[in-house]
């Protein structure tokens, strides 16, 4: 049961994860969000950004599995999520990056029109409407990500802000 504010937060941030909304999370999720986003910037599956992507989400996969999976049936339950969160990555978001900046990596460099290791806004708003973010929030997240008003968002930008957004309550 989600007893404090800050578990009933982390748990509404499932959805985010259980991409086709089947009530957990697992691998299928994170190769689907690669899937959506090669799809979306028409970056082959096969060309090096593709293969990074979907290495991305794999490892982003081991990651979580490894944090909440705790009856490892390689499938994440709302309650095995939420007390992922709560037990092992409250106190230390940092762990979260790390897990995560494999797949934030590539799927920004698929988002990069130009390769200068930075997405536009527009374009990190695409990547959080495939991933299920609605257009008017995406906006609103990419624009408030884009912290020295430059019109990109970088890695060193939104790494650190996806980790809190996951582990500290807003």
């Amino acid at each position: 049961m989600v007893s404090s504010e800050y578990e009933r937060r982390i748990a509404a941030r499932f959805a985010t994860f259980d991409q086709d909304g089947n009530g957990y999370i697992d691998r299928e999720d994170f190769s689907g969000a690669a899937k959506a986003l090669l799809a979306e910037f028409g970056t082959a599956s096969r060309s090096d950004k593709g293969q990074a992507l979907y290495g991305g989400a794999e490892a982003f996969w081991q990651g979580m599995a490894g944090i909440a999976d705790r009856d490892g049936d390689q499938r994440i339950t709302r309650d095995e999520f939420v007390n992922g969160a709560v037990k092992r990555l409250r106190d230390n978001p940092d762990r979260f990056a790390e897990i995560a900046r494999p797949f934030l990596h590539a799927a920004l460099d698929v988002a990069d029109p130009d390769g200068d290791g930075a997405a536009t806004v527009e374009d990190l708003a695409r990547v959080l409407q495939v991933l299920g973010v609605p257009a008017d929030i995406a906006r609103t997240a990419a624009t408030t990500l884009d912290g020295d008003g430059d019109g990109k968002v970088s890695e060193a930008e939104i790494i650190p802000a996806f980790a809190r957004y996951f582990t500290v309550p807003e």
